[in-house]
């Protein structure tokens, strides 16, 4: 008896890590998945964010500047809005030479993994493409595709899928490659 109840301690146990480890991921500080402390590319975790009333705090990218654009159904080119966003982006990396940036393909899920892979790919590119137009050196840029594989909306309607469809700008502490 005291061998089931020592059992289904340490299956509990487990099964509440697994839970908490969801959404671990390489890249964080502002998008697709972070490590359980938040940690992202570049070893930013949450604590170190910032305030969101500092201009040159990762929080106040995220929350004033915006990490992320969206993008219409099946396409990869820049809404008149995702542009606007992606304006102040270029002015905020300019003015913080400290930080690069991963940028994030994302995908609703319609279609296959492979287009959708695709299509992130193309999605992350522009948003690349257009910074680099707007100043930002494209040594303090990457990319990343996700497709379909991290929705940060999940049902199967266009309230989700419009979500879905972005690009997320991560920001990353030092110089591109390290």
């Amino acid at each position: 008896m005291r061998f089931l109840r020592i059992f289904a301690l340490l299956a509990a146990s487990l099964a509440l890590a697994a839970c908490a480890d969801q959404g671990a991921g390489r890249f964080g500080a502002g998008g697709g998945g972070q490590d359980a402390a938040g940690a992202g590319l570049g070893g930013i975790d949450s604590a170190g964010l910032g305030s969101a009333a500092d201009p040159s705090s990762p929080a106040y990218f995220n929350n004033t500047v915006g990490d992320r654009v969206f993008f219409v159904v099946d396409q990869s080119t820049l809404t008149a809005e995702g542009r606007a966003t992606l304006d102040a982006q270029a002015r905020w990396l300019m003015t913080n030479a400290d930080y690069r940036a991963v940028i994030e393909g994302h995908a609703d899920e319609q279609g296959t993994r492979e287009y959708n892979l695709a299509l992130g790919a193309r999605r992350a590119s522009a948003v690349q493409q257009y910074l680099v137009a707007q100043g930002v050196a494209p040594s303090r840029l990457e990319t990343v595709t996700f497709g379909k594989e991290r929705p940060v909306a999940v049902c199967s309607d266009e309230s989700c899928y419009s979500q879905n469809r972005r690009a997320v700008t991560v920001l990353a502490l030092g110089a591109a490659g390290s």
